[in-house]
């Protein structure tokens, strides 16, 4: 095994899942408004997509497929759109007027906890993250010869990513857990989408100035 390829390549996945994007938005929110079970089953589901988008760079590297740049801004375009969509959604929740009565606010808490979040909603925003799929798209074939074997290869980069990408989601779902409350969740919830809501503006301003060139 390529010792030097493989922890430059775990590196690269620690920086790229540390920093904040449409992912860590999610869950952060989900654990902030919906507890830390479903922020779990959340980081679950980007595991899943990452998996999908790790399937569909295998097929390309044994397949010696070239990527069209424009398909790739259009694929990237289309997950600005819906990381938008998520964004709208998270601040129209914040923004809502909290509820007087604690009785409103409990049936407000339990509508927030079945709808945000969860498995699809983590898979969904996973498979459409602009950043992951550029990611293995254009740069997980360079890392593909940590060992001589490709299928070897492919496990040992797929078991490192999911390994790193649950632990650095677990420890931002732990961190919140110890920091919620009724008040800060709603804060958390605002920075939240706003996050989300400038990741898919910028993004969608990149592609378009792509796709235009």
């Amino acid at each position: 095994m390529n010792t030097a390829l493989t922890a430059t390549y775990a590196l690269t996945v620690l920086l790229l899942i540390a920093t904040p994007g449409p992912v860590v938005a999610l869950v952060v929110n989900t654990a902030a408004a919906a507890g830390a079970r479903k922020a779990l089953f959340t980081a679950v589901g980007t595991n899943w997509a990452s998996l999908v988008l790790i399937g569909a760079a295998a097929w390309i590297i044994m397949t010696s497929a070239a990527i069209d740049k424009a398909w790739l801004s259009g694929m990237s375009l289309l997950g600005c759109l819906f990381i938008g969509y998520i964004a709208s959604g998270t601040l129209r929740e914040a923004l809502k007027t909290p509820a007087s009565s604690a009785a409103a606010a409990e049936q407000s808490a339990m509508a927030t906890r079945g709808g945000r979040g969860g498995l699809l909603q983590g898979f969904m925003v996973g498979i459409s993250n602009p950043k992951d799929i550029i990611f293995f798209i254009a740069f997980f074939p360079q890392f593909i010869q940590i060992t001589e074997s490709f299928g070897k290869s492919m496990v040992v980069l797929s078991l490192l990513w999911i390994a790193i990408d649950f632990a650095v989601l677990s420890l931002y779902i732990f961190a919140i857990g110890k920091i919620a409350s009724q008040r800060s969740s709603r804060m958390i919830s605002l920075a939240s989408g706003i996050a989300l809501l400038l990741i898919a503006a910028g993004g969608l301003l990149y592609n378009l100035r792509e796709l235009a060139g």
